[in-house]
């Protein structure tokens, strides 16, 4: 019996554009993302690098306009659905799960989404679950092992009692092998407001 409900961030309730970063450091002159980019990346994600440390890497690395790459940054990210605020405020409301956010979010990412959304959407949002964590807060992340292990040890929570829903296959996988149950939710061709009716979800 499902008693816990973790929700990933991105393509889940807002929608993403996974492309458009790459596209704008391209117009940029940044058309190669090497290992040391990326692990640099996943350090910001941890929060083991400060956003300005972050910035000033890509700067110094390719000369290029600091706004210009926070601009770049952010353009992956995109709207935020009515009805998926609609579904989620209900289900916080039914008290029937307990609700958990577990995103991989930088500072950068989480400060656009503030400030495009305004205070009083955002706090709505984050109201409706018990525990909201971000990656850069906790120092974990997806699909690493011990951010499963984290979410599940800090709230008493029992893996085959715990639902995950994430658009990335990779971070499904790794809950599976923790023996929560999860859903791979394919942007495009599903939304989480069907949840409750998926066959995962109701097994």
């Amino acid at each position: 019996m499902i008693k816990n409900i973790v929700f990933d961030f991105g393509d889940i309730f807002i929608n993403l554009d996974k492309e458009a970063t790459f596209k704008e450091l391209a117009k940029l002159g940044v058309h190669q993302i090497t290992e040391e980019m990326m692990s640099i990346v996943h350090q910001y994600e941890k929060g083991e690098v400060s956003t300005s440390d972050f910035i000033e890497f890509f700067h110094n690395k390719f000369t290029v306009d600091k706004p210009d790459l926070v601009s770049a940054w952010n353009a992956i990210l995109l709207d935020f659905p009515q009805h998926r605020l609609v579904f989620l405020k209900a289900l916080a409301s039914s008290k029937k799960y307990r609700l958990f956010l577990l995103s991989n979010t930088n500072e950068m990412h989480i400060k656009w989404i503030e400030e495009d959304w305004g205070s009083e959407l955002y706090a709505e949002f984050k109201n409706c679950f018990e525990q909201f964590y971000l990656s850069h807060e906790i120092g974990f992340r997806k699909p690493n092992a011990d951010i499963y292990s984290f979410v599940l040890q800090e709230n008493n929570l029992l893996a085959k009692e715990t639902f995950f829903i994430d658009d990335t296959i990779e971070n499904t996988e790794a809950a599976d092998r923790l023996c929560i149950k999860t859903w791979n939710l394919i942007p495009g061709k599903e939304d989480v407001v069907n949840l409750l009716t998926k066959k995962e979800f109701n097994p």
